[in-house]
């Protein structure tokens, strides 16, 4: 290895400073660029509302972070591929309509993910805060 190469690869903060900006940068990004992002965060804040109106458990509250989590960053890949294939392939071409579909593909499946966690979740605690409104 040469001198120079010994260097690039030891640890720095200011190159882990750099990265985490790159990164704010990418989910800033993210967010203003991309429609279902804003209805994805807008879904969890009324999550969170629903969740501490009805007091939901800790264990709860993790699966509403890992589902919210996993539809989040599902979309921000999708939003990524999305991109990159605009500009690798202004033109259309089936590889690359396949790429985007596969994608949007992926988001489904987290959001149904989702719903059904969030069913999961809700669920019991509704029908709890029934029961208890009809004196049962």
């Amino acid at each position: 290895m040469e001198k120079g190469q010994e260097q690039s690869e030891r640890f720095s903060i200011v190159k882990r400073a750099k990265s985490v900006t790159h990164a704010v940068r990418g989910i800033r990004v993210f967010i203003m660029s991309t429609h279902n992002a804003w209805v994805e965060l807008l879904a969890l804040a009324i999550a969170v509302a629903f969740g501490l109106f009805l007091g939901i458990s800790y264990v709860d509250w993790m699966m509403l972070i890992f589902a919210a989590g996993l539809v989040l960053t599902a979309e921000a890949f999708n939003t990524a591929i999305e991109i990159d294939i605009d500009l690798t392939s202004p033109e259309y071409h089936p590889y690359a309509r396949d790429t985007k579909d596969v994608a949007a593909g992926a988001v489904l499946i987290a959001s149904i993910s989702a719903v059904l966690i969030a069913i999961g979740i809700f669920g019991h605690y509704v029908l709890e805060l029934v029961l208890h409104l009809l004196g049962r």
